[in-house]
């Protein structure tokens, strides 16, 4: 009988990923669930003909041409890909692949947590409460702005965005969108689509990311994008920190520009930004979008049987 192949996985993933993991392969895991450096990266490779990893492992350019030759595919337990350098990585022959769709809705759920958090003033008023501050009461007190009635803009129509959009209708919000192309009239549901950016936000009462981050897109909520947001908008980022200039943000914030933001990913993870915890109107949360036990099982799943496909010598479903 031929051994089983030798599979590192970096993070503790949920029980029931690990146990079907262990039925397949030789598992190498870290329940300590500590981060991995690239120089340790690099050192497991010669170990292992595949590795598991999530967005926490950098797979930069320098760390692909270090890998040992004896791994064959990197199976991610996640959908961005922007920690791998894929042409890096091709270039070895080193198969990459990603979790889709199965983290969809429990993303979309935390981006609406986020838009009607920061909307309705959830920090100041869960603050006064926790606090034994609350010794006041009038028709002024803690009024918030309304999502119902106002216009939901998404950058990023793709599955998550697609979710979003539908969760934004059950509220009565109108649907605008940009996304590479635009999608078929079934699929946008009545949304009205911009064929840029710069033509999507000067309506986006609300706005809320769903796109990759790119070398095309890294920054592009920039200090002249802010301003073309009408006054008052409410910013809402489930997608990548990298995607938003901080520095122009809290900007737009200071001036006012902005009544509201509701972010789950910074540019520094761990950790984010200290100077967004002086705004009691940004609600904050550390990157868990598709944290539910469903999803995370889902994911481990997806990962697992695009490995699964590899090794039994077909193309994984998720091959980028």
């Amino acid at each position: 009988m031929s051994a089983k192949p030798v599979l590192w996985i970096t993070r503790k993933l949920s029980d029931a990923t690990l146990e079907r993991a262990g039925k397949n392969y030789d598992v190498i895991v870290d329940l300590n669930d500590g981060l991995h450096s690239s120089q340790e990266i690099v050192a497991m490779s010669s170990k292992v003909d595949a590795i598991l990893p999530c967005h926490s492992e950098i797979f930069s350019e320098s760390v692909a041409e270090q890998l040992d030759q004896r791994v064959k595919i990197i199976a991610n337990h996640s959908v961005g890909v922007d920690h791998c350098n894929l042409d890096a990585l091709q270039k070895r022959g080193i198969v990459v692949t990603n979790t889709p769709d199965v983290l969809s809705d429990a993303t979309a759920e935390i981006a609406m947590l986020l838009m009607l958090g920061a909307a309705r003033r959830a920090v100041e008023g869960d603050r006064l409460v926790r606090t034994g501050q609350w010794d006041f009461w009038s028709p002024s007190f803690m009024v918030g702005k309304q999502l119902t009635g106002h216009r939901l803009a998404i950058v990023g129509m793709g599955r998550v965005g697609q979710v979003m959009a539908k969760r934004a209708r059950g509220f009565d919000m109108e649907i605008h969108y940009y996304n590479r192309s635009r999608l078929e009239p079934t699929l946008e549901q009545g949304a009205i689509y911009h064929e840029t950016i710069d033509d999507l936000l000067p309506v986006a009462d609300f706005l809320s990311l769903h796109c990759p981050a790119t070398p095309q897109t890294t920054g592009f909520m920039n200090s002249e994008r802010f301003g073309q947001l009408p006054d008052g908008a409410v910013l809402v980022n489930t997608a990548r920190g990298a995607l938003v200039d901080e520095a122009a943000l809290l900007d737009a914030l200071k001036s006012g520009k902005l009544y509201a933001a509701g972010l789950d990913c910074f540019a520094n993870e761990p950790g984010g930004n200290p100077a967004f915890a002086d705004y009691e109107n940004v609600f904050m949360l550390p990157h868990i979008g598709s944290a539910t036990g469903q999803t995370r099982d889902a994911m481990g799943f997806r990962a697992l049987d695009n490995l699964d496909a590899f090794f039994a010598g077909e193309t994984p479903q998720d091959m980028l």
